[in-house]
């Protein structure tokens, strides 16, 4: 289960795709969960197996009242995939000329929310204070409330970037991974559980998202293109190759499927900086990640 269907994903759907699942005998539907929470939901209950979703769910899982806990076992975006989406292009976008300005967002506590957050402060704004950040659009009407009229300004990942540009209802203005930094953002996770009876799936499952990371850094973009569009019809081969450099080049996608205690620790500085964690919840590496799987990826 992934957390929205997006380019921002590539990575998966070129290891589908390529057949790189199918070489360590692996099939699996893919379901979009609209949204980490539900997403780590249907993980808990047992609707799906492996989930894509934010670091941050490990994080309050274990911190829950759940028994069953969740690990985090491959790494796939370095930072956060989204765009900033203006009404129009601004030559020189400072993000800083956003205050007093209404952000359409997204769900409080989530990976765009807490990069967003960041992002902001960064340049001298005051998140509560300077800015109005809408959150409680549903992800699935996220698209059609901005194109309606909804804010001035919005984040949005791929492919909705590029629908949004061929309406002519906006623009896209930044890349909010880039002006963050490099901290892991969507990470595959399983139960614990889970992971100790099927170790060989998990090991196979992280092998084909390893080769898959190597060969979208040097493919051809109108090569992946190719391998892209059965998961996105209605988006042309032009569209996808232009996608596939847009995030090549904001360095958004991982090399290596491994996650570092570096990038927990960033990230739970990130959530305790943005509210949605206290200081003394931090969780220790070991209890979320099983970074295993990753080294002896192949």
């Amino acid at each position: 289960m992934e957390v929205i269907h997006s380019l921002f994903y590539s990575p998966l759907y070129v290891a589908h795709g390529q057949g790189y699942f199918k070489q360590q005998g692996i099939d699996f539907d893919l379901v979009a969960a609209q949204g980490s929470d539900k997403a780590t939901a249907a993980l808990l209950s047992g609707a799906a197996d492996v989930v894509l979703t934010g670091p941050e769910t490990a994080v309050y899982i274990q911190n829950g009242q759940s028994p069953e806990k969740i690990r985090i076992f491959a790494g796939l975006t370095a930072t956060d995939g989204s765009f900033l989406v203006g009404r129009e292009a601004q030559s020189g976008f400072a993000w800083s000329s956003l205050k007093g300005k209404t952000i359409l967002g997204w769900r409080k506590g989530s990976s765009p929310a807490i990069f967003l957050d960041k992002v902001l402060k960064d340049n001298g704004l005051d998140p509560d204070k300077d800015v109005t950040i809408i959150t409680n659009v549903a992800i699935p009407a996220r698209l059609g409330a901005f194109m309606a009229g909804t804010a001035d300004y919005g984040t949005f990942f791929e492919p909705d970037v590029t629908k949004i540009e061929a309406s002519g209802k906006g623009r896209a203005l930044a890349n909010v991974g880039a002006a963050a930094g490099k901290i892991d953002y969507t990470v595959f996770a399983a139960r614990e559980s889970y992971i100790k009876a099927n170790p060989k799936v998990i090991q196979g499952f992280t092998d084909a998202i390893a080769k898959a990371e190597r060969w979208l850094q040097t493919a051809d973009p109108q090569e992946a293109a190719k391998v892209l569009a059965p998961y996105f019809p209605g988006v042309s081969a032009d569209e996808l190759a232009a996608s596939v450099v847009r995030h090549r080049d904001a360095g958004v996608w991982k090399t290596t499927p491994l996650v570092a205690p570096e990038a927990i620790a960033a990230m739970q500085d990130l959530l305790i900086a943005s509210g949605v964690l206290g200081a003394g919840e931090k969780v220790a590496y070991e209890k979320i990640v099983d970074p295993a799987f990753a080294t002896a990826a192949k």
